[in-house]
């Protein structure tokens, strides 16, 4: 049964990653789902235990890729960078700053998915009517991507592992945001120094703002730019009431999600149709069904090493266990994407028995490895595959070698210095 857990868990990884003949990511976890229920890896029950997990996760994501269709269609973020481009004031280097900040805010609230899909071919776009060639534009098109995983630390909603962390621990939505919006800027400004480092030289000297567009030339529906600051502020108030008033972060962002989208039916900019069908509904499909794989590997035994090992680390302080639960999550992202490792790690953390500290500590170090880790590899999250794939279609190829040596450099001094802020912010709560 342990062998069948793990080869069922390496096929349906390779499926998910490889995407043969444009295999979606949903049918190649539900085939191993069903193949996993079929030899007896995983019962029944496991699927309503699974649902119980990821629901909440999968329902919010979905709505905020909605809102963010949405606000993109109608040119919400194209707006906003091309008012970052004209406040840097013709310097390539606070352009490029300016646009780190506008992708860190944008992760935020609209995930790490959202800002690394979404805003990087604007960025790219709009370098290029700066008249920058491939090279000079190549620093601001990966730091864009960069700093979507990077930053999308501060809010559940920021990224799917938080929202799956956030709901398998029961972490409320201000209380999560107090333990790491600070951390989020720690890594940010991390990122913001390490590709400074990197990319400094290749950055241009200057630009001539005037041979940018007008910010308000990007807007294609003015009325619906206005209803979605509403929307921004309903989704925000929903947010922070969700904890005190006891439900759950995806009840707001869907209501939230479907009244935009009515407003949105009645605009000539967007197709309402349109923007459901490229909302990411496999990605419902996929939780449950790798999820269901994954659990396999729990009720194999399998997570009992990691637990082992977290157990171990505790007893060394919050500084071991921060280091040793983050760049294990990091480096199992890395080599088998970041969402199974989240549940392994949440199951792993559940098996160790850890608390007080120890345990606060591991699952946001969870969260940290699992969010800035999948940087290290191009197939360390669903949406680096995507985000390279984006490019491609740009005409930027990235190879995966360089990917890799270019992502092990930036991201491991990144995932060192917030671990090593999470363990301290943690030890002083306490």
């Amino acid at each position: 049964m342990t062998l069948a857990a793990v080869f069922l868990f390496v096929v349906t990884l390779v499926l998910v990653i490889w995407q043969p003949r444009g295999l979606s990511i949903g049918i190649s976890a539900l085939g191993g789902a069903i193949v996993a229920l079929a030899v007896g890896v995983d019962q029944l029950a496991n699927v309503a235990t699974v649902w119980g997990i990821v629901w909440n996760a999968t329902i919010t994501f979905v709505a905020v890729i909605i809102i963010s269709l949405i606000l993109d269609r109608i040119g919400f973020f194209e707006w906003a960078a091309l008012y970052v481009l004209r406040f840097a004031r013709g310097s390539a280097l606070r352009a490029f700053v300016y646009l780190l900040i506008l992708g860190a805010l944008v992760a935020s609230v609209f995930a790490n998915d959202g800002a690394a899909l979404i805003l990087t071919p604007i960025v790219y776009q709009q370098t290029r009517a700066l008249g920058f060639d491939r090279r000079r534009a190549l620093p601001f098109v990966m730091a864009a991507g960069f700093i979507a995983d990077t930053t999308s630390l501060p809010l559940v909603v920021s990224n799917l592992v938080n929202i799956v962390t956030a709901s398998y621990f029961h972490i409320g939505f201000i209380t999560y945001a107090s333990r790491m919006a600070p951390i989020d800027l720690i890594s940010f400004l991390a990122s913001l120094g390490v590709l400074l480092v990197y990319y400094r030289r290749s950055l241009p000297r200057s630009y001539e703002p005037s041979s940018l567009a007008e910010p308000r030339s990007a807007l294609r529906d003015y009325r619906l730019f206005q209803i979605g600051w509403i929307v921004l502020a309903v989704l925000l108030a929903g947010y922070l009431l969700s904890e005190p008033l006891r439900f759950p972060v995806s009840v707001p962002a869907s209501i939230v999600a479907l009244i935009f989208l009515a407003a949105a039916s009645r605009s000539t900019a967007l197709s309402s149709m349109a923007v459901l069908r490229e909302a990411p509904w496999r990605i419902v499909v996929f939780s449950v069904g790798m999820y269901l794989v994954v659990y396999g590997l729990y009720n194999a035994g399998l997570t009992i090493y990691l637990s082992h090992g977290l157990s171990d680390a505790s007893h060394h302080g919050a500084l071991i266990t921060s280091l040793v639960g983050g760049f294990g999550a990091g480096i199992l992202s890395a080599i088998t994407n970041n969402m199974p490792t989240t549940l392994i790690g949440a199951l792993a953390i559940k098996g160790s028995h850890l608390v007080g500290v120890s345990h606060t500590v591991a699952v946001y170090a969870l969260v940290v490895g699992a969010d800035i880790g999948p940087k290290f590899t191009p197939i360390g999250s669903l949406a680096t595959l995507l985000w390279l794939h984006v490019l491609d279609t740009k005409g930027i190829k990235i190879s995966w070698g360089q990917y890799f040596r270019q992502g092990v450099v930036l991201a491991a001094p990144v995932l060192a210095i917030t671990l090593l802020a999470l363990a301290g912010w943690v030890l002083w709560l306490h």
